[in-house]
């Protein structure tokens, strides 16, 4: 079933309207027609809203409400991604990926090891290339929300953004030699703490990783390094084991 995004006020009590891009997509792409089935969320508040479509013209598509489905697909925790940016197209991935786990919100950073460097008008064209890939994944993997790429931090400003969450991990390939290393047992203990309704904020470095006094910084503002197991993971895969180990854990928990 085809999954689209809409604005709140475009749902009613009985109906649906689609308009924008989509429009396009429906008619001439998909070829949909009236009496076939879609699904709908308002990126707000996670649900989903089974329609049937009634009338398709140019400017939009006009839907009858069949039921609404409150169990949406959601995580009971609210996961941000901050992301050591990367070589490439590379972003384009995880964000890609990461939506269809379940991250809420993703955070490009700019670190000290990080080749690309950007410019303000270059970051911006750039978030908006990223948002747009993080809707595609959402509604293909029919999220109930659209999660949100922010403009990129600088690591102080990531550092910062993350201090109110209830949980940050900083997952480190050189954890083993910190003091109070506790390594993979301490990071089964990590995720295995975790709990619905908590926020968590993830770390993942660039190509090369973090410098030392990345981590102490990170650490001095009380975050826990953890270690992903003894192979080394590009990082494109880091931010992914994560995520894949907070949804075996939580997932299906209830978030009230």
């Amino acid at each position: 079933m085809h999954h689209f995004f809409v604005e709140p006020s475009r749902i009613s009590d009985r109906s649906v309207v689609i308009t924008g891009e989509d429009v396009n997509h429906i008619r001439n792409v998909l070829r949909l027609k009236a009496g076939d089935e879609i699904s709908v969320s308002n990126g707000v508040d996670g649900r989903e809203y089974r329609c049937g479509i009634e009338e398709i013209s140019d400017t939009q598509v006009v839907c009858t409400l069949r039921f609404v489905k409150e169990d949406g697909v959601e995580l009971p925790v609210r996961v941000c991604l901050f992301q050591g940016l990367p070589k490439g197209d590379k972003m384009e991935f995880v964000i890609q990926k990461m939506v269809e786990l379940g991250v809420c919100e993703i955070i490009p950073v700019a670190m000290k090891r990080c080749v690309v460097k950007l410019d303000d008008k270059k970051a911006e064209a750039k978030r908006a290339r990223w948002q747009g890939i993080a809707e595609a994944a959402a509604k293909q993997s029919r999220r109930g929300v659209v999660p949100r790429v922010r403009e990129v931090m600088s690591y102080r400003e990531a550092l910062e953004y993350a201090g109110e969450m209830d949980v940050r991990i900083v997952p480190y390939e050189m954890e083993d030699i910190l003091d109070g290393a506790a390594g993979m047992a301490g990071t089964r203990q990590v995720i295995g703490h975790l709990g619905a309704g908590q926020s968590i904020a993830v770390f993942i470095g660039p190509e090369g990783g973090f410098e030392e006094s990345e981590i102490q910084s990170a650490m001095d503002c009380g975050m826990t390094p953890v270690t992903l197991g003894r192979r080394i993971l590009r990082t494109e895969t880091a931010g992914m084991t994560v995520m894949a180990w907070i949804m075996y854990q939580l997932e299906g928990q209830s978030g009230s």
